[in-house]
Order: structure tokens, then C-alpha cells, then sequence
């Protein structure tokens, strides 16, 4: 899918006032990446709110699920990503997975206070050792903090459109068979991201680095104990990378037991 501009720095400039009336600058490339997400971001947690405002465990395993189906939905939509290799999809969504879920998490506020409510469930379902209690309430304890740490940010729609797009196109990936173009589209992600932020928010001039910062740290969020803690009672003993495959593979036709019909 081309985008217009020239390389890297080239984005095609341009205002796009009816595509999200908050934003006064995108540049083609940012709006592209907007457009490819498959739920508009007021419904993402809307259309899971229970009328008393009480999330159920089942209610947060179907909006994870929704997250989860999101972010591989949204890469197979946006520019560039289509034309990779498919191994190299495969391999790139399956390493940053989970990076992407808890972006994902944040943008649409999920209740983490559910979060020991699922913890406890499943430990009820399955007992482990008391040291690997403690282990694995830590490592929630950590999920729960890097997506406060996001919210407290105010990450607009376009930063996170931005931010995944510069998680994603990682050359971290085992295996890749265009390492160097892989890379550019991750240069390019970021200077889009900051021209973003120096346009949008003159005023905060570093704001730009403060949301590179939090990329590294998304990685300290076991992409085990998020598959354990919101993904077991949906698909049981499936791996989570086998999931993301049939996903990416099937496009809107995949289905699972939480899934709406899209």
C-alpha cells in the first residue's frame, strides 16, 4: 500500500481535519495507520461495559480477546506491513504480541483492577508453588504499572498508532528475511511520531522522547503471564503464537469462542 512522499522523511504532510477533528496535524502516513484500526477507540471499552459498571471475568477475557485480534487485525491493514514476507509477519507479531496488547490496554483503559480476579481464578483452577505465586503477582503488579504509566501520559490516538507501528516493525525479530527495509519502516514510524508531537505539542517539547521511553519497558511485561492471566479459558492449552499465525492468516474470517462476529 503506498503512502505518498518520498523515503523516510517524506510523509505526505497534509491535514486530515475529518478523519479525527482533535488532531490539527497528521501527516498521510499517521492517518493511515488511524484508519487501519478495526475498532474505533470509544467503542473499545463501551461496548464491554456491563450496566453496573462491574467487569466480570468474562467480560475482560472478551475485551482482551478483542485487544488481541485488534493489534493483528490493525498490522494487516496499515502501510507496508502487508507486503512483507509472511514469515517475516508471522515472525514480527510474534515477538511483540504482547508489547502490543498492553498499548492496546491502556488506549482503551482496561479495569486493571480485574486483573488479581483473573489471577486468583486461575490459580484456584490450576494451584502453583507459593514462590511462583509471588512471581507471578509481581509480574501483574508490573503489567498493571506500565499501563498506568502510559494513561498518565494522555497518549492521543495518533501517538499510539505511532508507537505500535514503531514496536512492530522491530528488527529484533529471529529470522527476518529484509532486515534493512524492516528497519526503515520503523525510522519512519518514528520520525513520523515526532513531527507528530513537535507539530501537535509545541508546547511540550519533550514529549516525543518521554513516549520513546516507555517502549523499552513494555518489554518487561511477561508475555507468559498475560497469555496465562486473560487468554487460558479462551483457548485452553493453544500457544498464543499459534493464535496470532491462524489470525493473521484468517483476517476478519478467524473466530473463537469470545469473538463477536465481525
Amino acid at each position: 500500500m503506498g503512502i505518498g512522499g518520498g523515503g523516510v522523511g517524506g510523509l505526505g504532510v497534509g491535514n486530515d481535519g475529518g478523519l479525527n477533528g482533535s488532531h490539527g496535524y497528521l501527516s498521510s502516513y499517521i492517518s493511515l495507520l488511524l484508519r487501519a484500526e478495526p475498532y474505533p477507540t470509544s467503542r473499545y471499552g463501551q461496548c464491554m461495559q456491563p450496566t453496573n459498571n462491574i467487569m466480570g471475568i468474562d467480560n475482560i477475557c472478551e475485551l482482551a480477546a478483542r485487544l488481541l485480534f485488534s493489534a493483528v487485525e490493525w498490522a494487516r491493514n496499515i502501510p507496508f506491513f502487508p507486503d512483507l514476507q509472511v514469515t517475516d509477519q508471522v515472525a514480527l507479531l510474534r515477538l511483540v504480541w504482547s508489547e502490543l496488547f498492553v498499548l492496546n490496554a491502556s488506549q482503551c483503559s482496561m479495569p486493571l483492577h480485574v486483573a488479581p480476579l483473573l489471577a486468583a481464578a486461575g490459580l484456584h483452577a490450576s494451584p502453583m508453588a507459593a514462590d511462583r505465586v509471588v512471581a507471578f503477582m509481581d509480574h501483574i503488579r508490573i503489567f498493571q504499572e506500565q499501563v498506568e504509566k502510559l494513561k498518565a501520559l494522555h497518549v492521543d490516538s495518533a501517538e499510539y498508532s505511532c508507537l505500535k507501528a514503531i514496536v512492530l516493525f522491530t528488527t529484533d525479530a529471529c529470522g527476518l528475511s529484509d532486515v534493512g527495509h524492516i528497519e526503515s519502516l520503523q525510522e519512519k514510524s518514528q520520525c513520523a511520531l515526532e513531527e507528530y508531537c513537535r507539530t501537535q505539542y509545541a508546547n511540550q517539547p519533550v514529549r516525543f522522547g518521554k513516549l520513546l521511553l516507555r517502549l523499552p519497558s513494555l518489554r518487561t511485561v511477561s508475555s507468559q503471564v498475560i497469555e496465562q492471566l486473560f487468554f487460558v479459558r479462551l483457548v485452553g492449552k493453544t500457544p498464543i503464537e499459534t493464535l496470532i499465525r491462524d489470525m493473521l492468516l484468517s483476517g476478519s474470517s478467524f473466530n473463537w469462542p469470545y469473538m463477536p462476529s465481525m
